[in-house]
Order: structure tokens, then sequence, then C-alpha cells
């Protein structure tokens, strides 16, 4: 929502404007962005519009443009971070899951999952892309907005099956989830066929394998639906307080812990 709210409402009440020092407001600072087609629309100008916008809000409450502008790109800087660590830390999970399906213990090493994560996700980085070499992560950015709002709605159904087995409402969480579900998937399907058209055969695979993803879990939820409607899941093990002795002073100097 503030991502939205950073790109058109923000984004209009001004943009410095080339050679106007007053700058642009209104639908002329929105078409400084978003006056082109979609297709000439690159990551930079996403970027851009997000900062211009985001730190117009900012600055509605009294902080410096300038030192707007610069939060704003600290927040995105640490936005990419973060993304990054979480997809390695995720994608190491899956790896380890993998290696326990298949049997493998050596997958299920946490320093050689890991290992693969980044060096999987590195090779995709610099792989040459749409705009030459170092750009191969903008193949798959494509499925980046619909897989995220479908691992959304996937979440909202989870809550749902949880709710559901303990007997509680759930129609306050199936609603948004059949809508996260849904429109995305709609969308995904839309862009499917582009791709087809247009060659794109990676994407096309991706993109159709995430369907059928969708629609298998879909149909599993609705299969387990009244089966587990009241059936409460399995009790937690109780946790145990653990009482570690006092730490001895270290004959080394230092903190002990």
């Amino acid at each position: 929502m503030l991502v939205i709210l950073a790109c058109c409402a923000g984004l209009g009440m001004g943009v410095p404007g080339k050679g106007d020092p007053g700058g642009l407001t209104g639908f002329a600072a929105w078409r400084q962005y978003y006056g082109g087609s979609w297709a000439g629309q690159s990551l930079a100008k996403n970027v851009g519009a997000f900062v211009d916008g985001g730190a117009n809000l900012v600055a509605a409450v009294g902080v410096p443009y300038k030192m707007a502008v610069g939060i704003i790109a600290v927040m995105v800087c640490c936005f990419a971070a973060t993304t990054l660590d979480t997809a390695t830390r995720l994608q190491r999970y899956v790896i380890q899951e993998i290696g326990t399906t298949v049997r493998c213990n050596t997958l299920r090493n946490k320093y050689l999952a890991t290992t693969i994560a980044v060096v999987a996700g590195g090779f995709l980085a610099l792989i040459p892309g749409p705009n030459g070499p170092g750009s191969g992560g903008l193949i798959l950015w494509p499925l980046f907005g619909a897989v995220n709002q479908l691992l959304a709605g996937l979440a909202f159904l989870v809550v749902t099956f949880y709710l559901l087995r303990l007997g509680k409402p759930v129609a306050y969480v199936l609603l948004p989830a059949i809508l996260m579900i849904v429109i995305p998937g709609w969308a995904m399907m839309s862009q499917i066929g582009g791709w087809l058209q247009e060659g794109k055969w990676l994407l096309f695979g991706f993109g159709v394998a995430v369907e059928l993803l969708q629609i298998w879990l879909v149909l599993e939820a609705a299969l387990m639906w009244k089966r587990a409607r009241g059936v409460p899941p399995p009790p937690l093990p109780p946790l145990v307080r653990a009482t570690a002795p006092a730490a001895e002073p270290s004959s080394e100097g230092g903190r002990a812990c």
C-alpha cells in the first residue's frame, strides 16, 4: 500500500523538473516517469518513482526534501539487502528439505546448501540478460510480482485451514485468500499468453509451472476442506525452561556468553 501511495499520490506532489527550478506537479510529474510505453519502463525508473514519491510523503510532515530522499533511498537499499538475505536463507531451507526428501544427507548440510544457494543466485545475476552481462536477474523479473502475490494468497490459505481446524470463523481470512489467489493467477495467465506469442520460453515454462502448482494446491485444499473442519492440530510439546549455570569469568578477558 505504501508503494502504491508513493508511486501515485506521492509522485503527483512533485518531482524535480529538468530546467524548471519549481519542479513538476500533478499529471506532469506523473508523466515524468510514466509518460512512455510500459515496454520502456526500466527498474531504475520504477525505483526512482518510489524514491521521489516517498520523499514527498516524508517531506509533507516537515522533513527537508533532500533528507527525505536519503531516507527513502536507504530504505530501498535495506529492503534489497534484506531480500537477498531472506532469499538465500529460504533457498537453503528448500535445498535441505529436498535433501531430506531424496535421502541425500550431503544436501542437508547447511554450509553446502547455503553455498549452492549463493552460487545459483550469483550465476543468475551475472549471466547476460536483456541489458547485457550482469542483468540476468531481469530474465525472471516479470514473474516476481504475480508469484509474490500468489504466495501471499497461499499463506492466507494456510491460516484459513488452521482456524478451520480450531473451529473458528474463517470468512475474514478466506475472502482475502481467494482474492489473492484468483487475481494474481488471472494476471499470470494473461502474461503466459504474451510470453508464448513472444517466444520467451523460459518465462513461459516457469509461468506454466507456477500456475500448475497453484491449481494443485487449491485442489488439495478443496479436497481437505470437510476433513479438516473441527479437527484440532496436534498439541505442541511443552516449553522447557532451560536453566543454564552462571558463566564463570574468562581468564582471557572479555565477556562470557
